[in-house]
């Protein structure tokens, strides 16, 4: 399945997209809460995808109300005794609420008994601890399952590199490989995929066709195909230069600024001399060729000593192989050890960004709201199903991460909450609490608006 949309530009298959992505991602986190509350002897009242008015509910054994409601744009589970949104405070009377909880269960004809140690008020501080927590770690759980899962599914290429589907090219360049074809070596350097790739590939000559040393059929032959790192379109980052352009995955560009180019290196000089200066490219898509321009825009680049630095760039995956290896089976050892560095990866990446932001090293153009990830979601989506599955665990990492920030109506500032009721012996002031959970939602207000901003005004 090459796309899961027929137009990326049609607003209501963008919307329906970023739907899904939340839904699932909402889904997942809310659960977690639930079903820790659950396993901790916290009863849930009702477990709801969405806002607003309810457009179909069940109530289960349990008890608890499943709803999905008319505004999917979150979702929440609410606690028995949860009187207030950071699930600290005392402000609700522990006996009626018990009370009412009896009432309502012998109204609906259910034998369970509700006791004070069934709210959430009422809890053992470890359940409630574990109870908040548990939102953001499934959040991770969930990113550790879809990328162990890819994985495992689409394999790694196998030793030696060998073809299994090669894309068309531009007659000008000379494709002799076929499929099947075991790869050994470039221009005479032995291509080891991936170890001693990029040592293979770093001097090979900038020009239309290079040689290679494959096994063809038991025998050694040389042959001729496109540059090992062609400037081929693998991909394309959702709000970039080449996505507003209107390029698609399997163009090659054939000419910048009038300059020829043949490999990934060539366009990088280009777009670093002109910086984010206009460009004009010559493109070649099912055998026509056609004039575009773009201009690159900076994005947050990290380097060896751990920071970040605006660079220009276009948008544009490649710099890869260009044409599909024949993979072998990943085990499962290995895909959930990928698979947790992913996770890891994407946790230190954007914490790292927020301080590069922070101290100035990058612009804030990299902070996206929901306008931004709407836009990316049914980006991806219309790159394919994988890429809109990887997103969805990217922006579920993300979210779990952002949770667990210490502010307060976030799970994290709840966390600190229970921090410091563990240190003390007893739950944060009415007036205190009133206060920070004020401070908390000012905060993500704030920061809610500049986000905005930042994906309809200031970085459109």
């Amino acid at each position: 399945m090459t796309s899961l949309i027929p137009s990326f530009g049609n607003i209501a298959f963008t919307m329906l997209f970023f739907v899904i992505a939340l839904s699932i991602i909402v889904a997942i986190h809310e659960y977690g809460h639930y079903i820790v509350g659950r396993w901790s002897g916290i009863h849930a009242e009702v477990f709801s995808i969405g806002f607003g008015k309810v457009i179909w509910s069940r109530t289960d054994k349990h008890g608890t109300v499943w709803q999905i409601a008319a505004l999917p744009f979150g979702g929440y589970v609410k606690f028995l005794g949860d009187a207030k949104a950071a699930s600290v405070g005392a402000d609700a009377d522990m006996d009626d609420v018990v009370a009412a909880a009896e009432r309502r269960s012998s109204e609906a004809g259910a034998a369970r008994n509700f006791s004070e140690r069934n709210t959430m008020l009422g809890a053992p501080l470890w359940a409630r601890s574990a109870t908040v927590a548990a939102g953001p770690v499934f959040n991770f759980i969930l990113s550790f399952f879809v990328f162990a899962g890819i994985l495992m599914f689409q394999g790694q290429p196998i030793t030696p590199l060998t073809v299994s589907a090669l894309p068309a090219f531009p007659d000008a360049i000379e494709q002799q490989l076929q499929e099947g074809d075991r790869v050994l070596k470039v221009e005479g350097v032995a291509l080891n995929y991936p170890d001693g790739f990029m040592a293979a590939v770093a001097d090979v000559p900038s020009q239309p066709s290079v040689e290679y040393t494959v096994e063809r059929g038991g025998e050694r032959m040389t042959v001729l195909g496109p540059q090992p790192q062609p400037a081929y379109v693998q991909a394309i980052t959702p709000r970039s230069a080449a996505d507003d352009a209107d390029l698609k995955i399997g163009d090659v560009i054939v000419s910048m600024n009038g300059t020829p180019v043949y490999q990934f290196n060539d366009m990088i000089e280009v777009v670093n001399e002109t910086r984010e200066q206009p460009i004009s490219l010559v493109v070649w898509r099912d055998g026509e060729s056609f004039e575009s321009t773009l201009t690159p825009r900076l994005t947050a680049i990290p380097q060896e000593d751990g920071s970040m630095r605006d660079e220009p760039k276009l948008g544009i995956g490649t710099g890869g192989l260009f044409f599909e290896p024949a993979t072998g089976a990943v085990g499962i050892g290995e895909a959930m050890k990928l698979a947790i560095q992913q996770v890891w990866f994407i946790i230190k990446q954007s914490i790292n960004g927020l301080k590069q932001m922070i101290i100035g090293n990058i612009n804030t153009c990299n902070l996206s709201g929901p306008v931004g990830i709407a836009e990316t979601s049914g980006s991806m989506a219309s790159q394919g199903a994988v890429s809109f599955i990887s997103f969805i665990a990217v922006l579920s990492t993300a979210v779990g991460l952002l949770n667990l920030f210490p502010i307060p109506i976030l799970d994290g500032g709840h966390l600190v909450f229970h921090a410091y009721e563990a240190v003390t012996g007893k739950m944060p002031s009415d007036g205190a609490l009133r206060l920070l959970m004020a401070i908390g939602i000012a905060l993500i207000g704030a920061l809610m608006l500049f986000a905005i901003g930042n994906d309809l005004l200031f970085c459109p």
